[in-house]
């Protein structure tokens, strides 16, 4: 590192110990990208890296007043706080317990619905059943067959043996009076 390099760390530091906002930025552009380059060496871990030099940059903005120019080069200070903070995720990290595969499975949302979800179905089911049973039979056996069942609108007129265009005025005026039931 050239001296002037060096000193314009040095001076940049300083700054940052006295709350200079603009120096901490130049700090965070002159220096950053080594850093990261620490954190990742150590971490194997992009995203993890990323965090891990938030928290080192936040370290220097507290401890900049402990930097004091000894000699020895601020990037040897700055390197030195990345690769302890990224040893110590290192080290959380593998301390957490790995997951048993038990607990794994109990982690997995069930597919079924939820209690409140199969209460709200049932009722809406009842409260069709119920507009359903409003309409005439051959009307409510229409909408059944055509919403429910997934028979087409011919395959209902031919199994009715009506024209196809009565079968779709059934079914609108169906609709439109169980629209009318289901939203009083």
């Amino acid at each position: 590192m050239t001296d002037a390099r060096r000193s314009h760390l040095e001076s940049l530091i300083s700054r940052v110990a006295l709350g200079d906002r603009a120096a901490f930025d130049a700090l965070y552009d002159a220096t950053s990208a080594k850093l990261h380059a620490v954190c990742l060496s150590v971490l194997k871990d992009r995203p993890e890296a990323e965090e891990t030099l938030q928290e080192v940059y936040i370290r220097i903005w507290q401890g900049a007043a402990r930097y004091a120019a000894n000699g020895l080069s601020p990037m040897t200070w700055l390197i030195t706080i990345a690769r302890n903070r990224s040893i110590d995720r290192l080290r959380a990290r593998s301390a957490r317990p790995p997951t048993a595969p038990e607990d794994a499975a109990a982690q997995v949302a069930s597919g079924d619905p939820s209690p409140e979800s199969a209460t709200i179905a049932a009722q809406e089911r009842r409260m069709l059943d119920e507009c359903l049973a409003q309409l005439a039979a051959p009307q409510a056996g229409a909408v059944r067959a055509v919403y429910l069942e997934g028979f087409s609108y011919a395959d209902l007129a031919e199994r009715e043996g009506l024209p196809i265009n009565t079968v779709r005025s059934w079914l609108r005026r169906s609709l439109l009076r169980l629209k009318d039931c289901v939203t009083q």
